[in-house]
């Protein structure tokens, strides 16, 4: 049975450890090349995207796709639209791996922002000591707000995207430590923690420490993703899926 992973979430990784050896299962992982250094794993995987709806749809009919999984990011809404769009026109089942999001619990102090740029807003005129952890693309939001000092962590180099005179950068992947998180935010003075709602266990720790730190966190809600795609929030219940569909399957 060959199989779509569209990835770059630990969900992601999970299910493809999960089909790596399963001879019945011939599956190939997505990624968007966002990261130049993504951890290797154990099935073949392609970087890069497809060209839209119309190259995606290509792509499942030209290699033959029998099932896909959209295991992407919960802010990557146009690839989850063309994922959606794509399988209908090829006629491919689709499945969204998607974890949950975080709820709010006792002692945290949120914020709920609907974009980033509302969050920038939200941080006011008076400086501030920022703790960005929005990964790269979005950074240039906060520009328009260059009367704070930001600490900011991703992945890659940020390059020029955040033009602010005080920008202090750290370079780090999840997973994260919550005494490590907490130590962090003191030592740096942070004031506010500014996040995505991304839900998942590898970067909850700096939720965490803001909790325990009384800091107050303006998380970023979820874009909307396809209302008529089913569903699960596991590795596991994918797989069960897969294993479903590969019985049907003549």
């Amino acid at each position: 049975m060959r199989i779509l992973i569209l990835g770059g979430t630990t969900e992601a990784s999970a299910l493809a450890a999960r089909l790596s050896g399963r001879s019945e299962f011939s599956p190939v992982l997505s990624l968007a090349g966002r990261t130049s250094d993504p951890r290797p794993l154990p099935i073949p995987t392609r970087i890069g995207g497809f060209g839209g709806i119309e190259g995606l749809a290509h792509f499942l009919k030209n290699e033959r796709i029998e099932a896909v999984i959209d295991a992407t990011h919960p802010f990557a809404a146009i690839m989850s639209h063309n994922a959606a769009g794509a399988c209908a026109r090829a006629a491919v089942p689709l499945l969204g791996l998607r974890r949950a999001p975080w709820k709010q619990q006792d002692g945290d102090h949120w914020i709920e922002a609907p974009s980033m740029d509302a969050a920038a807003s939200v941080l006011g005129d008076m400086p501030r000591r920022v703790f960005l952890t929005i990964g790269r693309l979005e950074l240039r939001f906060f520009a328009s707000a260059p009367q704070h000092t930001y600490l900011v962590r991703t992945i890659e180099p940020i390059g020029d995207v955040l033009s602010v005179p005080n920008v202090l950068t750290l370079r780090d992947r999840a997973p994260f430590d919550e005494a490590a998180e907490r130590t962090l935010m003191e030592r740096e003075c942070i004031d506010m923690l500014v996040t995505k709602n991304s839900g998942g266990d590898a970067t909850y720790p700096k939720i965490a420490a803001a909790r325990a730190l009384g800091l107050p966190v303006i998380i970023v809600s979820r874009p909307g993703k396809p209302r008529d795609v089913e569903e699960v929030t596991t590795a596991e219940a994918a797989l069960d899926w897969l294993e479903k569909h590969h019985c049907r399957t003549p």
